[in-house]
């Protein structure tokens, strides 16, 4: 990817930088899809985009992502990922 050391145009008010990315065959034609069903341009598209990923949760491990349910089952085994003898039989 290049970003360039150049400001050019405007894009609803905002200054804005010139972006070039290189795509598989696949995405490319996935973005020409989404550009023609939405009458949009490329840029309109990339950037929506890339707003939407960086807008949402950061990457994290899954400890991370599903900390916050730790602990919120009641009654099961204190050593349910520990003990090995709990995991007989399981995925069959």
């Amino acid at each position: 990817m290049v970003i360039s050391d150049h400001q050019s145009g405007n894009t609803k008010g905002a200054r804005v930088r010139t972006v070039t990315i290189k795509l598989p065959d696949s995405l490319a034609l996935r973005l020409k899809q989404t550009v023609a069903r939405r009458r949009a341009t490329q840029s309109e598209v990339i950037r929506e985009a890339l707003e939407a990923h960086l807008a949402g949760p950061s990457a994290g491990s899954y400890l991370e992502l599903v900390g916050d349910l730790a602990g919120s089952l009641r009654g099961g085994p204190a050593d349910l990922s520990s003990n090995k003898s709990r995991l007989r039989g399981f995925g069959r």
